[in-house]
């Protein structure tokens, strides 16, 4: 442990003259920490897992950039879908917000990437590799012997592996596993725009997990400095019970309370704080010092909870509230936004249908009729070939229609272009006017509807117009 002690005005980590000072977090066991590990080993087998299952003929999770389509447990979404990321974003935050608000930081001790890693990957190899805090500590101070540099080369070896895959397998939900091995037996420079992403992160996360390791929770990231608007008097928190701890003693003096200052909470601790002085942002919410407290307590014979999961309220004996007004107002804002997101998806399909005018001018006037072009853009979202069949509802009689009697085939996951032409007689032209293109998709059978807005001239003005004949639309004079 650092020389320097804990504190409320300056980081543990951190030494007087601004160096970094290593943590050796002591082991601890204990129902939390089971429970962390195994939670923590599943999130690690889902992040493995998922670009290895397919649904729908995908990897549950794959982000193709390349060909810009997302694959998100069988739903697929192409780049003009790229708005819905709005509602995921904002959304994830909001529920870390309203999580953080019940819970305080559950979600760093238990399910934050970085803290999985470290706490339940590197650190274990560093247990492995170099002992128990003590030895670690020892080994630290320790004059650079031939077992030091083979401890610290399978060490830092084995944490450049453990950095490479974690790597890797990010990369995967970009490229997928198959293109990800294809890239790995070829040359680096065959693919090189992969292979320079995999290596910064490879460099990035071995130096923050080798390290910078608690600095990037206390240092970098912002979450627990906005912590503090985030929580109230009635938020879970781990807190110290200082009015059944103090005044700290001896377990054999009968006028001490029960903490006997073993400060087992603060070596065990990943971030290097005494749980004792209050809430800190340093605190994680791990509850290492919670299974180490309960520990002591075990064998000095008095209750566990000295150390516990509670509010500020409730560490004071007062009652603690769980339905109060930020709750209620995070509901309901939870609800809303969980309602306009289901009606956005609503508004997604695996097939869409867009429709454009032609650039240029927008219509052109023959001897015989009004006409307008239009391009017409199908996509569809689907692992197979979709065949649109096109109509036009509402168009008057006598209107000639081009480009919608043939069938519109559009390979897997891709776009058509499709030009169409509507011709309005001048004997029935009745002014601009709205239509409707209907495009009807195989298999499926889904109908996705777009309105036309047939542009041209007034009908007063196209009467009093001379008749000028058949004309080309390219070279087509216009009535303005």
């Amino acid at each position: 442990m650092p020389s320097k002690l804990p504190n409320l005005v300056s980081v543990t980590t951190i030494a007087e003259d601004g160096s970094h000072v290593f943590l050796h977090p002591a082991d601890v066991s204990g129902r939390f920490t089971r429970m962390r590990r195994v939670f923590g080993l599943l999130l690690i087998a889902v992040y493995v897992g998922l670009p290895w299952i397919p649904i729908n003929g995908k990897p549950a999770l794959f982000f193709d950039l390349a060909n810009g389509q997302f694959h998100i447990f069988g739903l697929t979404f192409l780049t003009q879908d790229f708005w819905l990321a709005f509602f995921v974003v904002s959304g994830a935050g909001f529920a870390l917000f309203y999580v953080t608000s019940l819970f305080g930081r559950l979600w760093c001790g238990w399910a934050c990437p970085y803290t999985v890693f470290l706490e339940h990957v590197f650190r274990r190899i560093e247990r492995w590799i170099d002992g128990d805090a003590a030895a670690r500590q020892k080994l630290d101070k320790a004059p650079w012997t031939g077992g030091k540099i083979a401890r610290r080369m399978l060490k830092h070896a084995l944490f450049v592996l453990c950095a490479a895959a974690i790597a890797h397998v990010f990369l995967s939900y970009f490229v997928s596993v198959e293109a990800l091995f294809a890239y790995m037996k070829g040359s680096p420079f065959a693919h090189f725009q992969s292979f320079a992403v995999a290596l910064f992160l490879t460099g990035v996360l071995y130096f923050c997990f080798a390290w910078f390791r608690e600095q990037f929770c206390i240092i970098l990231c912002p979450y627990g400095r906005i912590q503090s608007a985030l929580t109230d008097d009635d938020t879970t928190i781990i807190g110290y019970d200082a009015g059944r701890g103090e005044p700290r003693g001896k377990a054999s003096d009968p006028d001490a309370g029960d903490c006997i200052n073993c400060r087992r909470c603060v070596q065990v601790c990943p971030t290097g704080i005494d749980i004792r002085n209050g809430l800190q942002l340093e605190c994680i919410g791990c509850a290492a010092c919670v299974d180490a407290c309960d520990a002591i307590m075990d064998k000095v014979g008095r209750p566990r909870g000295l150390v516990r999961y509670d509010s500020l309220n409730g560490l004071e004996g007062k009652r603690r509230r769980i339905i109060r007004p930020r709750i209620l107002l995070y509901t309901a804002l939870m609800l809303v936004g969980a309602g306009v997101l289901t009606f956005a998806l609503t508004r997604v399909h695996d097939v869409d249908l867009h429709v454009t005018r032609l650039p240029g001018q927008p219509y052109f006037v023959t001897g015989e009729a009004v006409r307008n072009q239009f391009k017409v853009r199908l996509f569809t979202k689907r692992p197979e070939e979709t065949t649109f069949a096109l109509s036009l509802e509402g168009a008057p009689e006598g209107t000639v229609v081009g480009g919608v009697e043939e069938l519109i085939r559009v390979p897997a996951l891709s776009e058509v272009e499709h030009p169409i032409t509507l011709s309005i007689p001048r004997a029935t032209y009745d002014g601009p006017a709205a239509f409707t293109l209907i495009a009807r998709s195989q298999p499926g059978g889904t109908e996705l509807r777009k309105e036309l807005k047939f542009v041209g001239p007034s009908a007063k003005l196209l009467a009093e117009d001379t008749p000028l004949g058949d004309a080309d639309p390219a070279t087509a004079p216009t009535t303005p």
